[in-house]
């Protein structure tokens, strides 16, 4: 283990040596991924550093022990900083497991989330819309940047479909647990009887790709320019400003509708298509890696049911844990505290990665 880790130390030096080199300026791709590479390796560079330099300690101090000439009292307190040195050792080795854990590229990335109303007509989109508002808080918690990128709204209020684009430090690492299928059971406004209902929306979450990522040829392009709807003014409703992309290789239709320019509409839309191609690219790569296994928490699949909402309970089960850590105040999730669920979930994918890794 110490010569990776070594190794580790000696690349953190090396990327880190490259970073100061001028022509890397001149490559925006190899620019991004030393940088990235950089802030990757510092928390596992840094704990690397103080393991093996404890490890020297433990040893020097064994040495220190075993020596007739040491002085009774003074090995005394050597054994007592033995145990202490023992201890954090064993502390920094569990620590060291996670962090050598291989990352997925794609976490350090901003994503793109769309959601969209399933079983349940207009308590569907209004549960896509209480979703959309989770998303927001959560953002507002985490000083992420949550930008609307097209909406079509439903006669109560609701959501039909929603999609965004959310900017800020390993967002798609944290996001990407959101993916799938989300449950409600409440009694919707329109229901007499007081029965409680269940309905589902979907949410996708698209790690956001770059231009250096995804190659599109103009020419494969069918852009479409009308007028927006909703809301958004009399500037919005009466000039063209909405854009609407076909990429016609794959059939994959965007729009944006959200800014008032028609630039702006369209360098969003550009984004959503590129994250989509992206994601098309990097399933087909999964698959050929992995064929069709699966893992519930590591995919995200979108067909799978992972969390339901239950008013009446006041609770919100993710269906992907178990035991204690399943269940959460549905208030607290509404109102955009799910960083215990992500933890939890996190925490369950790294324990089944040092699972497999031990097997």
């Amino acid at each position: 283990m110490n010569d990776k880790l070594q190794a580790i130390i000696d690349r953190y030096r090396a990327v880190e040596f490259e970073l100061n080199d001028p022509t890397l300026a001149h490559d925006a791709k190899r620019l991004r991924d030393v940088t990235r590479e950089y802030k990757s390796l510092g928390p596992v560079a840094d704990a690397a550093e103080t393991y093996l330099r404890l490890e020297q300690e433990l040893a020097d101090n064994r040495a220190l022990i075993e020596d007739p000439s040491t002085d009774p009292a003074f090995r005394d307190m050597v054994y007592e900083d033995v145990r202490d040195v023992q201890s954090r050792l064993e502390e920094l080795d569990g620590r060291l497991r996670v962090l050598l854990i291989p990352k997925d590229p794609q976490d350090v990335k901003n994503c793109i989330m769309e959601i969209r109303a399933g079983t349940g007509g207009e308590e569907a989109a209004l549960f896509a819309g209480d979703l959309f508002r989770m998303y927001q808080r959560y953002c507002e918690r985490k000083s992420w940047r949550l930008d609307v990128i097209d909406f079509t709204e439903s006669e109560r209020g609701g959501y039909k479909e929603i999609t965004f684009e959310v900017e800020g430090d390993e967002v798609f690492g944290t996001l990407k647990y959101e993916s799938g299928v989300h449950r409600v059971q409440r009694v919707p406004e329109t229901e007499s009887q007081g029965r409680v209902h269940t309905s589902a929306a979907t949410v996708a979450v698209l790690p956001e790709a770059e231009e250096v990522d995804v190659e599109i040829n103009p020419g494969d392009l069918r852009i479409d320019i009308f007028r927006s709807g909703g809301k958004g003014g009399q500037n919005v409703n009466k000039v063209e400003t909405a854009v609407r992309i076909v990429h016609l290789p794959t059939n994959i239709v965007v729009q944006c509708q959200d800014e008032r320019s028609q630039l702006k509409n369209r360098e969003k839309a550009m984004k959503v298509l590129r994250s989509r191609l992206y994601e098309m690219e990097l399933e087909r790569q999964h698959a050929e890696i992995a064929g069709a296994r699966k893992s519930m928490v590591k995919s995200g699949d979108r067909s799978e049911k992972i969390r339901t909402y239950n008013w009446p309970q006041n609770r919100v089960t993710d269906h992907r844990l178990e035991g204690d850590g399943k269940n959460h105040p549905l208030q607290h999730v509404v109102d955009g505290d799910i960083d215990p669920i992500i933890e939890a979930l996190r925490m369950a994918d790294h324990a089944d990665t040092l699972s497999e890794g031990n097997g």
